[in-house]
Parts: structure tokens; sequence; C-alpha cells
């Protein structure tokens, strides 16, 4: 299983913010299956890319990809409009291995493509659910300014901690994070202004990766009950 702990978070959130946006149709259970198949997929299809050696990780490819194109099969036989997601997510695969082929997985850009492409599925999960996806347009914009804005939070507490540019980046984001979420919905302000002062604040103290975890599964947990009250 890939030691990416945080990736779960990314995974799920989005997930779970559009079952609450749309409720649940039965072919959710298999698109879960599928995003989380699709995700071990990628992980170790990009580790292959990497190291240059897709021979020694050919268990994990065959299981997760069978996995993977199974739960995906009943998934579009439900819901076959759900194929033009597809180029979507196939461009930010791209984008992952073309920094995975340069050794810079950890890049900026690279994780703000894995962002995006998270919150990808929340508008999959609205479409399954026979609503349009622009009727979630709002809930996607907040869920997807958390996670980047956790890319960045992140990037500032641990490897980039002491770099002005990227704390200042951080901040300016989470800063007008915060007036577009307000925008969206008055609920959202309150989780945003925690989200902005943990930007400034938490960066200046030494944090240890077990408690910005803490610190995020709090944060994941906030944005799934302001989507829930403004539903």
């Amino acid at each position: 299983m890939p030691p990416q702990h945080g990736a779960w978070a990314m995974l799920l959130l989005p997930y779970l913010a559009g079952l609450l946006t749309a409720g649940y149709a039965w072919p959710d259970l298999p698109l879960l299956v599928a995003w989380i198949a699709g995700y071990l997929l990628s992980y170790f299809a990009l580790l292959a890319v990497k190291t240059r050696r897709p021979a020694r990780y050919r268990d994990q490819l065959l299981a997760y990809g069978l996995t993977a194109l199974a739960a995906g099969a009943v998934v579009l036989a439900a819901r076959p409009q759900l194929v033009f997601y597809a180029p979507v997510f196939a461009l930010a695969l791209g984008v992952n291995g073309f920094f995975a082929s340069r050794h810079d997985d950890r890049a900026l850009v690279n994780g703000l493509v894995s962002a995006a492409a998270a919150t990808l599925i929340l508008p999959v999960v609205v479409s399954v659910a026979g609503g349009s996806p622009w009727e979630a347009g709002g809930t996607f914009t907040v869920v997807l300014l958390y996670l980047a804005g956790t890319v960045l939070f992140v990037k500032s507490c641990i490897r980039e901690r002491g770099n002005r540019a990227m704390y200042s980046a951080s901040a300016a984001f989470h800063a007008i994070a915060l007036a577009v979420a307000a925008w969206i919905a008055p609920v959202h302000a309150v989780v945003f202004g925690w989200y902005l002062l943990r930007a400034v604040a938490l960066p200046r103290r030494r944090m240890t990766p077990f408690r910005l975890g803490l610190v995020e599964i709090a944060g994941s947990l906030l944005i799934l009950l302001s989507v829930a009250l403004a539903a």
C-alpha cells in the first residue's frame, strides 16, 4: 500500500462531499471501488515511470488495474455519460507522469494538479445521482480551495519551512479562498477563517508530520460539515 497517508483524505473528501450534495445512488459503490483502485494503480504506475522498473510493480499494476477496470465497467454500464470525464483525468495523469519522469513529483504544480484531479470526483458523484455537475459548482469550488490550500500549507510547514515566498503565497491564497468561499455561502466563512489562521500561525511553529496530519483531519471534517450545512 502507498505510504502517502494524506492522499486518502484527498481521495475520500470530494467523494463524500459529492454524496452530501447529491445523495446516494447505487453506482456510487462501484464508483468508490474504481476510484480507490484507480488511485492505487496510478501510484504504482507513476512509481514504475519514476524508477523505470515496471516489472518490479507488475503484481500491483495487475491487481489494481483489473479491479479498477471491473468496477469502472459496472459504473459506465449504468452511467455511460461519465466517459466524458475521462479526458480530464487522463490529462491530470499525464501531468503527474511528466513530473514523475523528471523525479520531481513533489513539485508544487504537480501537487495542485493532483488536488484538482481528486476534486473532479465530486461532479462525477453528482452525475451518478442524476444531477447536473454545474449545480455542484459551489461545493466543487470550496473543496478545491481547501485541497489546494492544504498543498500550500503543508509545504510551508515541512519541505519549504522558512521559505518566505511559500509562506506568503500560502497566506495570500487562503485570504482569497476565504473571500471566495464566504461569497459562495456565508457558512463557509467560519471554516475558511480557520484555514487562514492555521496558514498564518502554524508554519511559524515546528510542526511534526503527525501533528500536521491531525490538523488536516480536523480540517477535512470541518469542510464536510460546512458542505452539509450549505447543502
